[in-house]
């Protein structure tokens, strides 16, 4: 018998993926297929964590990011990206620098798997994780804790000297780094405890 959960499910992940850079990260496609296969979860929405230069907007307007990648980064292609932003040159307004963390959203069959699933993140360095339910659905957040966000340009002026761009490279890569392993971690988790 299909459940409202089960055709939920298959109209997911039958759909073309819409994200910004078109597909599943690869640092996160593994624990994403995992999650997949199994009849009590199926992910909406997911991220391996990245580096970005975002203009200060509220809202997710075209235009919005400068630059992204999800892999680590290094001094002169940030200081590339900062000399060729054409926001840095031409505009005003604050771009900011960000090292985002690893997200993944996972809608969940009943409260008893939610629950499941929640437990074994946050207990493993999914910090910032949280249950959201609706009426139709159950669903749970995984963000891991790793972060930065700071004002790098105001008005077409980088805020900060070499150095401290360097320190920043620095801390946003070993971040990133922090994060790859919670996924790998959580991976492995989930091949042990969920099935």
């Amino acid at each position: 018998m299909v459940t409202s959960f089960d055709k939920y499910k298959q109209d997911v992940l039958g759909k073309k993926d819409k994200s910004s850079i078109g597909d599943t990260d690869e640092k996160i496609k593994s624990l994403c297929d995992k999650i997949n296969s199994m009849k009590d979860y199926y992910t909406t929405s997911s991220c391996s964590g990245r580096i970005t230069l975002v203009k200060d907007n509220t809202k997710k307007l075209p235009g919005l990011f400068l630059w992204r990648t999800h892999e680590k980064t290094s001094f002169g292609e940030l200081k590339l990206q900062l000399e060729n932003s054409k926001f840095a040159k031409d505009d005003s307004g604050i771009v900011y620098f960000k090292q985002e963390p690893c997200l993944l959203v996972v809608s969940c069959r009943n409260s008893e798997s939610q629950k499941k699933l929640f437990d074994i993140a946050r207990n493993n360095g999914w910090k910032k994780s949280g249950i959201i339910s609706t009426d139709k659905r159950l669903i749970i957040e995984l963000i891991s804790a790793e972060n930065i966000s700071l004002p790098i340009i105001n008005n077409g002026e980088v805020l900060v000297d070499d150095n401290y761009l360097k320190f920043l490279v620095k801390e946003a890569n070993k971040k990133l780094e922090l994060t790859w392993k919670k996924i790998e971690k959580l991976n492995s988790l989930m091949l042990t405890t969920l099935d």
